[in-house]
């Protein structure tokens, strides 16, 4: 799943937990993103991209057992919240940031080809449904559902859902490959790649948390006669 996405699944865990600091949940539901980050680029873990790039299939994460594992992923989620449990003694706040945690790699394999390992070592059994790989459209739909899902839930401002949408279209030719777009110039680039979702990972982190911040004002001047009968 892209960026804008997993971070719109922060809204959800704010929701559930309002007293847990945004910043929090924000870094969880991205911490498997920028370990791949970090290990992609010192070498560990292995993204290949075609001659010719025309959308998501032509990109392929070849070895990723360390940051997208179901075991590592579990490890990290169950570590952290006993940190934040028992050292720290914010039993919420760990909650929260091993849900997020482990949401990223859930959220991947609903769309990602079979690219996800069981465990390291265990590299020849991945999984993921392929919708990436066989139907990228289709991915895109679901994507696109499921970030305004998560600002309904959350209740948020029109300016966050406009973020949302806008940052999904903006992904729109990564899906279609009858549009051409930024992947073009990625071709045989997987450094490059690697760094251009690190910028949307930072950019959609702060975009969510920043309008996050105006919820109930805002909603109120959006939806004047739904925040007068919820006073009622």
């Amino acid at each position: 799943m892209f960026a804008i996405n997993h971070a719109a699944t922060a809204l959800v865990l704010k929701r559930q937990y309002p007293t847990v600091r945004m910043a929090f949940i924000l870094l969880a539901v991205q911490a498997v993103e920028l370990l791949w980050v970090a290990l992609n680029l010192i070498g560990v873990e292995t993204t290949t991209i075609d001659a010719t790039v025309r959308s998501v299939q032509n990109i392929h994460l070849v070895h990723m057992p360390w940051s997208h594992s179901i075991a590592t992923t579990l490890v990290f989620a169950v570590v952290a919240w006993a940190l934040i449990r028992f050292a720290l003694g914010k039993p919420k706040t760990a909650i929260a940031v091993a849900l997020g945690m482990a949401s990223h790699l859930l959220l991947d394999l609903v769309t990602h080809s079979p690219d996800i390992a069981i465990a390291p070592g265990f590299a020849m059994q991945k999984l993921g449904t392929g919708f990436y790989g066989s139907v990228p459209f289709l991915a895109f739909l679901l994507e696109l559902g499921f970030g305004i899902a998560c600002w309904r839930i959350y209740r948020g401002s029109r300016w966050l859902l406009l973020a949302i949408i806008g940052f999904n279209v903006a992904n729109l030719s990564m899906f279609l490959p009858q549009l051409v777009g930024i992947e073009a110039a990625l071709a045989g680039r997987p450094t490059t790649l690697t760094l251009v979702i690190l910028a949307q990972i930072v950019i959609t982190l702060a975009t969510v948390g920043w309008l996050s911040r105006s919820r109930k004002t805002t909603m109120r001047k959006a939806f004047p006669a739904r925040a007068s009968q919820a006073r009622v």
